[in-house]
């Protein structure tokens, strides 16, 4: 397994070298269009102990070389990518772990503050590989190397832009990666945060650390602060090199920066052909040039490879212990998302308080409406009502959150995945053994106040037989949001969801009868599950031999105060409560299988 050695106290990191080599990079424009190249044969050597700047105008390709090198995508790509330590030439699949990307937005968990969110990331990658104490010591350490120690409380939605960045990057160093990538690191920063984020990237780079970012336009102080700019136009490297030659590079092919004026910009006004078009002649100097005469800016440090330290020196200058990370298993990550997880939905007042209070609101709002209906044999088809609408209540109020639930999540998801915090499969097993209590609490509650408010039998098993049923309505309605919510954006999935419900409803069997749909439209009906959980109410309700119900004095005839004929009349009287029970549970468990599916593919195809 490769290893990372870490030092407390923000360690010295390995030292790691990316080489790539003729990368070409095509994506397809359109339906049954040619392919259009993004990335035209490039070139470069990013060297450890620097921090490279990608540059280049809009379109250039810049954050397409990023992703490339990243991982992120990994398909339609030419070419060569080799990471090199100190004694290993290694393509990406070795060294993938080994490294980190950080996105232009910053993705964190709004409900937990600086110190929280530094907590979970150290559990979920190193684990108990140092105790409680050491782990505090570390993430201190970071925390104070980026200034983040004022905030240690504040929540991560009330934090200032620069700070979120910082945060963001903190939460990388935790198991010290050697390689970091960060796309746009100054975006929507002022010119003091933005001084600032170079200036600690720079810090960082001086560890040891390959540090790759893009950046669009900087200005003359913070180009100066860069160790490597690699300069992208129309798919080519146009210009590889220290910030400090730049002048002189272009200079020497007539082209002749104004004074006073910033490099930065001159060079990417002279690759928009805002001076001619010189981009073929850039192109060709710049593919004729070593890729690697540098040499790194870094001493290296001890390497550690399957836990057996390598004949590399060990920098003079580090005096401190040093650590083997072994990652936690996924079981042990488990439970630190389930506890994310619960701590998440008990902060959201949104998600569980207010719920709760609404199921309560209504509950009593239909309690009254549907007075008496229960247990009053004229208004048994108003019952019948009542059950329908607890159905569609607790289908639409569990499924359209859930719509909404994984798009909001996924940017979050993405990142912690591709960076290696856990497997999809840990994250989608806490989030279900959490979120599934709290769907039946939602149930519990509405059923405890509508079912004897309406004045159903008062019998424990039926009680439970209806309890069951609402339980798994709303756990599959759940279900089925979440796979809307992994298959198109929100707003086509609130469409989705409010027609596919209507779609259901009609087939439920109440609305239209089922002995009076046609043939075809019958079986259809077989695959709506609001089908089987309104006829598993029924049954509970009016099913196993429940006595006649009574007819009030003022009434003439009650004609279905007999459960058996409102059986007949909905044609559910040979139905069977624990057969609907097992198509239900069938529903749930495959539907949570597809949700998985299309929520894996959703990210494979975001990377």
């Amino acid at each position: 397994m490769y290893q990372r050695a870490v030092l407390i106290n923000l360690p010295k990191a390995q030292t790691i070298d990316i080489e790539f080599e003729n990368v070409s990079y095509k994506v397809r424009n359109g339906f049954r269009k040619e392919k259009k190249s993004i990335l035209k044969g490039v070139s470069g050597c990013f060297k450890s102990g620097e921090l490279t700047a990608i540059m280049g105008p809009s379109g250039a390709g810049k954050s397409t070389l990023l992703n490339v090198l990243t991982g992120f995508h990994d398909y339609n790509i030419k070419g060569t990518i080799e990471y090199t330590s100190e004694h290993n030439k290694q393509g990406w699949n070795t060294y993938r772990k080994a490294a980190c990307y950080i996105q232009q937005d910053d993705q964190l968990h709004s409900l937990f503050t600086t110190i929280e969110s530094m907590t979970m990331a150290a559990n979920l990658k190193i684990g108990c590989s140092l105790n409680d104490k050491a782990k505090q010591m570390l993430i201190d350490d970071i925390l104070v190397t980026l200034d983040l120690t004022k905030t240690k409380e504040t929540r991560c939605d009330r934090l200032s832009g620069g700070q979120r960045k910082r945060l963001s990057i903190a939460l990388e160093l935790i198991d010290n990666p050697p390689i970091m990538f960060l796309d746009e690191p100054t975006t929507g920063l002022d010119s003091s945060s933005t001084l600032q984020c170079i200036a600690m990237l720079r810090n960082l780079a001086n560890d040891g650390r390959t540090i790759v970012c893009t950046i669009h336009q900087p200005s003359a102080a913070i180009y100066e602060m860069f160790d490597h700019i690699y300069l992208l136009a129309d798919g080519y490297c146009m210009y590889q090199g220290a910030p400090s030659n730049t002048i002189n590079y272009f200079s020497n092919l007539g082209l002749n920066c104004p004074k006073y004026h910033n490099p930065a910009d001159y060079m990417i006004e002279v690759v928009s052909k805002e001076y001619g078009n010189f981009n073929k002649q850039l192109a060709a100097i710049a593919a004729s040039g070593s890729r690697c005469w540098r040499t790194s800016l870094f001493v290296k440090t001890q390497i550690y490879v399957n836990g057996i330290p390598s004949k590399s020196s060990i920098n003079d200058n580090c005096k401190k212990a040093t650590v083997i990370i072994n990652q936690p298993s996924e079981i042990t990550r488990f439970w630190i998302l389930l506890n994310r997880c619960i701590v998440e939905l008990y902060r959201d007042w949104t998600v569980t308080h207010l719920k709760v209070v609404l199921h309560f609101l209504v509950a009593v709002i239909l309690g009254l409406v549907f007075v008496d209906a229960g247990s009053d044999g004229s208004k048994t088809i108003n019952n019948v009502s009542f059950l329908l609408i607890t159905v569609i209540y607790l289908c639409y109020t569990s499924m359209m959150p859930a719509v909404l639930r994984f798009p909001t999540e996924l940017p979050i998801l993405k990142k912690e995945k591709f960076n290696n915090w856990y497997l999809l499969r840990t994250y989608y097993a806490a989030f279900l053994t959490a979120n599934i209590p709290v769907q039946m609490i939602f149930a519990v509650v509405y059923s405890s106040v509508s079912y004897f408010m309406s004045s159903q039998p008062l019998d424990l098993y039926r009680f439970l037989m209806f309890l069951i049923v609402t339980i798994l309505t709303t756990v599959i309605a759940e279900s089925f949001g979440l796979l809307i919510g992994t298959m198109v954006s929100p707003v086509n999935g609130t469409f989705i969801g409010a027609i596919s419900t209507a779609v259901f409803l009609i087939f439920a069997g109440f609305l239209v009868f089922l002995r009076h749909m046609p043939k075809i439209m019958y079986y259809i009906s077989y695959m709506s599950y609001l089908r089987y959980a309104l006829e598993a109410l029924v049954q509970a309700i009016y099913g196993y031999n429940r006595e006649k119900l009574p007819c009030p004095s003022e009434v003439d005839y009650c004609h279905y105060r007999s459960p058996s004929s409102i059986l007949n009349e909905l044609s559910m009287a040979d139905a069977k409560f624990w057969i609907d029970i097992i198509i239900l549970l069938g529903y749930f468990v495959i539907l949570r299988v597809i949700g998985y599916c299309t929520l894996k593919r959703k990210l494979s195809s975001n990377l």
